[in-house]
């Protein structure tokens, strides 16, 4: 295939799964940047997905924007700022494949424990894990967020425990990740990443990225309530599978 041609098809397949978990399907969007990796260098597909994810955090928190909890926020927040400066710092010492490996395997036995512990539709207590807890974890999804745009898993490790309502949840999920967003701002424009090039990049996939937001809002608010959290489950799992088997091919 004509090597550009393979690019946009990597890069709408990349939109459209960022869009799918901005509108409340999380953990697919950890997917969206290996996928773009395939078609273009990993730096510069970083670089152009972020505009994206800042229009696409837009539409779910105005879609979500009366469902969130402003307890996680206050403890997940504070961390994620200080894992996006440490993954600024290290970048060029950290081994991007080498953490996808890690949160692969961490996200996969995260998600066949939890399936484990609700099998068979059991009722399990809400987890009520300690504060700095949180904060551990919004250093790592800050961290891992700013490496390779997949922060999801450590966020969803301490707040799917919780069993927040179902939009609740996605809401406070569009809450947080816009902020996070906004915060790696800085670090890409220090790093000289938003080019003319990147940014005509960009605009040419904002359609398809609009689109895919709202067709996921529309499909998680199909979703029962009592089965979104299983389905979240089963995609950290897949994502989990997927995330190692990238590492271990690298």
């Amino acid at each position: 295939m004509n090597p550009e041609y393979f690019y946009y098809c990597c890069a709408i397949l990349a939109v459209i799964l960022s869009g799918l978990a901005k509108g409340g399907f999380a953990g697919v969007g950890a997917l969206a940047m290996p996928v773009m990796a395939l078609g273009v260098d990993p730096v510069r597909g970083a670089a152009i997905l972020l505009p994206i994810l800042i229009l696409q955090d837009a539409v779910s928190v105005w879609a979500f924007r009366h469902s969130w909890d402003r307890h996680v926020l206050k403890v997940m927040l504070p961390g994620t700022a200080v894992g996006i400066a440490i993954g600024y710092l290290f970048a060029a010492q950290v081994s991007e494949v080498a953490v996808l490996g890690v949160l692969g395997a961490i996200s996969m036995l995260f998600g066949l424990q939890r399936l484990w512990v609700e099998r068979s539709g059991a009722i399990v207590l809400p987890s009520n894990s300690p504060d700095w807890v949180g904060l551990l974890f919004g250093v790592a999804s800050g961290f891992t967020s700013q490496i390779a745009h997949a922060g999801s898993p450590p966020f969803q490790m301490w707040v799917l425990p919780k069993r927040l309502p179902r939009d609740t949840l996605v809401g406070t999920t569009a809450v947080t990740f816009a902020a996070m967003n906004w915060m790696k701002v800085p670090a890409y424009a220090a790093l000289g990443q938003f080019t003319r090039a990147n940014l005509l990049a960009t605009a040419m996939l904002v359609p398809v990225a609009m689109i895919a937001t709202f067709a996921g809002v529309a499909l998680v608010r199909r979703v029962d309530a009592a089965r979104f959290y299983t389905l979240i489950y089963v995609l950290m799992v897949l994502l989990g599978i997927k995330l190692m088997a990238d590492a271990l091919l690298a």
